[in-house]
């Protein structure tokens, strides 16, 4: 950025890279600061000494910051792109990202205004397809409003390396817990405690079909011809006492492509969405909700329901206006909607919810319908495994430690409180 004014080249093409890398400068730098707060804004080219003697700007001023550079990125950048400028930065991307930065400071009606810039676009929309929207299928949907590019053989990633259940080669780093599943509504719309449909003993029918698109659940999803099972003391790969306290029993199925032909789990070249159309929707509903304007079914169905309707989903329609019972179906949806997606944490960390979602004992798979009788595995009233506790440090773990490393190399790095 500090030479480019100098760069002899076709003025309208220069000023769209600048806006690009003011896009990325400031999505980079927001979410630097939502892991430490307070961090080095270093806006030009540092000697060695310099950058090992930077100090901590406030968090305040970085995000005043990232607001500016994302308003004049905005205005710069096209509202779509296509062809080999697919994955470029838009409008659009450096508008979403502002719409993030504007909810986490509760500035709501300003939200709500960079949302609706742009659904009034009118170029994105949201895909018919759910699975497909995280694989090869759907890298070019009008739904991807900002991606991670990738391309096999060249430029690459391993995800399904680290995601895969080991019955495919992979290592099955991730096991979600069962309280995400138990967030995943009945077919009727209703939640698991409320909905007749919900059976205990057989508690993953009838459920959102998000459930079984984001999350292999034992001897219930298939993958490459196969079935997974997480069933214990049997000899199978991913079986809940390979590791034991490792894995929950559940895995990962969002991102799994199904061609092993398209990608393998150490040379995968699909995209990574950063930002959904999807996210775009529920973030301007939840500003209008947050900011007191009116809400009415014209504006669920402009948006919830949009995202619930998708075909592959089917959903029924939010038909609540009441505030407080739209606030939880919003906050719900966004978890379901985007699971694994990294947003939950920062949604939490914004919400003020972070240490009680945090501080619990988590459980994994259904083993028993006879929980008093079953003395196999630690099982919960319900017959879950009993998998991890986690503690959350109200006033220290909202943000992370300063890396050591990077302290020792800059004596003028503060700690964060509490490290």
């Amino acid at each position: 950025m500090d030479h480019i004014g100098t760069v002899v080249m076709d003025e309208a093409q220069k000023n769209v890279m600048i806006a690009e890398v003011k896009t990325i400068r400031a999505y980079n730098y927001f979410n630097l600061s939502l892991y430490f707060g307070d961090v080095p804004l270093v806006l030009h080219l540092l000697t060695v000494d310099q950058a090992n003697s930077v100090s901590r700007n406030p968090k305040s001023e970085v995000w005043g910051f990232c607001e500016t550079e994302l308003k004049s990125a905005a205005a710069a950048l096209p509202v779509s792109v296509s062809g080999d400028r697919l994955g470029h930065m838009t409008s659009a991307s450096a508008l979403a990202i502002l719409g993030r930065l504007q909810l986490a400071e509760k500035k709501w009606t300003d939200a709500a205004q960079s949302y609706k810039t742009i659904i009034d676009y009118g170029y994105y929309s949201i895909d018919p397809r759910y699975r497909e929207l995280f694989l090869n299928a759907g890298e070019s949907s009008r739904e991807i409003t900002m991606s991670m590019q990738y391309i096999r053989d060249t430029y690459n990633h391993a995800l399904l390396q680290y995601l895969t259940p080991e019955t495919w080669g992979g290592w099955h780093q991730y096991s979600p817990f069962n309280e995400l599943v138990e967030t995943y509504e009945c077919t009727d719309g209703k939640t698991i405690s409320e909905s007749p449909l919900f059976d205990r003993s057989n508690p993953y029918h009838n459920r959102d079909p998000r459930l079984d698109f984001n999350i292999m659940i034992s001897d219930r999803s298939t993958f490459r011809g196969a079935v997974y099972s997480a069933k214990p003391g049997t000899n199978l790969p991913d079986r809940l006492n390979q590791y034991p306290g490792v894995w929950s029993g559940y895995a990962i199925y969002k991102f799994l492509e199904d061609d092993p032909a398209v990608a393998s789990t150490n040379n995968d070249g699909n995209n990574f969405p950063l930002i959904r159309y999807a996210e775009v929707l529920l973030g301007y509903l939840e500003a209008r909700l947050e900011s007191g304007a009116g809400i009415d079914q014209g504006l669920l169905d402009a948006t919830v329901n949009k995202v619930r309707g998708r075909s592959a989903v089917h959903m029924p329609p939010v038909t609540t206006t009441d505030v407080a019972a739209l606030r939880t179906i919003v906050r719900r949806e966004r978890r379901v909607e985007f699971a694994f997606e990294g947003i939950r944490y920062f949604d939490c960390l914004r919400w003020g919810i972070i240490s009680s979602e945090n501080n619990q004992q988590f459980t994994g798979m259904k083993l028993t319908n006879d929980p008093s009788g079953y003395r196999d595995y630690p099982v919960n009233a319900n017959g879950y495994f009993i998998y991890k506790k986690r503690q959350f440090v109200t006033g220290r773990n909202e943000l992370w430690p300063i890396p050591q490393a990077e302290r020792d190399l800059n004596k003028n790095l503060t700690q964060n409180p509490g490290y």
